[in-house]
């Protein structure tokens, strides 16, 4: 573990924890895997698409430089503690999903921390292949003006109702209880 990096991270997030430590660890572990130079990606060259919102992602955006406007962090919220990376140049992808060794779950918030820093990957991620394609690159939409509110939003963000072009805060579904 490089400790000024990390302090770096810790810095970025506002406190060092073991979700932090996580997403430290996989960030390392995928530019491993992926043979990603560390180096942080100028556009879309690296991709994560993590499954949760937790503190991890932003190690993830301080050392990979995957964020959510720059369109290469996406979230598909499963609630799971998985991660998947994919690198442009090679099309290669990997999913980490966390998996603690038994008996971690019952550590102390700072022993946890320090576990996952100091742990090899293999002891702490499963390694699987994504179960989707490598998400298309980030496009620019039009704005359109919503005709109930007046504001404006993306237009693949619109929605027809009543044959007018509402925005999805004013957007009425009809799905009598079906989901």
């Amino acid at each position: 573990m490089d400790e000024k990096l990390w302090e770096e991270c810790v810095k970025f997030h506002g406190h060092g924890c073991p979700g932090l430590a996580i997403g430290y660890a996989a960030s390392f572990a995928a530019m491993e895997r992926l043979g990603i130079p560390m180096e942080r990606a100028v556009d879309e060259e690296i991709v994560c698409v993590s499954e949760n919102d937790a503190c991890g992602i932003d190690c993830i955006q301080y050392l990979l430089s995957c964020t959510a406007g720059k369109g290469n962090l996406l979230f598909r919220r499963t609630g799971k503690s998985a991660y998947s990376f994919f690198s442009r140049k090679s099309g290669k992808g990997i999913r980490l999903v966390v998996e603690f060794p038994a008996g971690w779950e019952d550590l102390e918030r700072g022993e946890l921390m320090r576990k996952i820093l100091e742990s090899p990957a293999e002891s702490l991620f499963v390694f699987k292949k994504p179960g989707f394609e490598l998400p298309e690159k980030a496009r620019i939409f039009e704005s359109v003006r919503c005709e109930v509110c007046g504001e404006r939003t993306r237009e693949d963000m619109v929605r027809l109702q009543e044959g007018r072009k509402v925005c999805l805060s004013c957007f009425k579904p009809y799905d009598r209880g079906w989901i």
